[in-house]
């Protein structure tokens, strides 16, 4: 008598077979390759988010130049390292924030207003902005919606310093300077470097 229920058996090999798949779906997923793993314009590829063994963040450039400061509530202050174009298309702002005040601080307000993100303390809500152009672009998403900027800011102790960066479609080429922003915060005027 036909049950219209697949056997033991046939659900032991639908099992094995969907085991089998996912685990080649993992494996071509990431891993080291031995080859020093880079995108196709030789570059290391970008993290969207902090390296495993000290949850911190993306390292910022140099550290020692500043290309801009937003200073906000609480002593909270961003020093903004740099503003990269790439061939690929994107600018890459790098900086540092910094914990003056007395509070932990917690970059809740910083993150988009999309309900899809995973990290609700990330500066996914960061933008630049042409003026001159009057175009505003926003934080870069990979393919899991989730943004290409640091995420995990949340802890920050009075005196702590931790990197930041958010990578944006690119301008123009004949905009040369831009305005970051950061919800909560005054922008601040930086140029792009190539």
């Amino acid at each position: 008598m036909d049950t219209g229920r697949p056997s033991k058996a046939t659900r032991r090999v639908a099992a094995a077979a969907i085991a089998a798949g996912l685990a080649l779906v993992v494996s071509g997923c990431g891993g080291d390759d031995g080859g020093g793993s880079s995108g196709a314009d030789g570059k290391p590829p970008t993290r969207a988010t902090a390296p495993k063994d000290t949850g911190r963040g993306t390292p910022a450039a140099d550290s020692q130049q500043a290309i801009g400061e937003v200073k906000g509530p609480d002593g909270v202050v961003v020093t903004l390292h740099s503003a990269v174009r790439d061939t690929g298309g994107f600018v890459t702002v790098s900086g540092t924030v910094t914990n003056n005040g007395t509070k932990i601080f917690n970059a809740i307000n910083w993150r988009s207003n999309e309900t899809g993100m995973r990290s609700r303390s990330s500066v996914s809500g960061a933008t630049l902005v042409d003026k001159a152009g009057k175009k505003r672009y926003l934080v870069l998403r990979d393919t899991e919606g989730e943004c290409l900027c640091t995420t995990g800011l949340s802890g920050l102790k009075p005196g702590e310093s931790r990197p930041l960066f958010a990578q944006f479609p690119a301008p123009p080429a004949k905009v040369t300077e831009v305005d970051f922003q950061l919800p909560t915060m005054p922008p601040a005027t930086v140029s792009i470097s190539d």
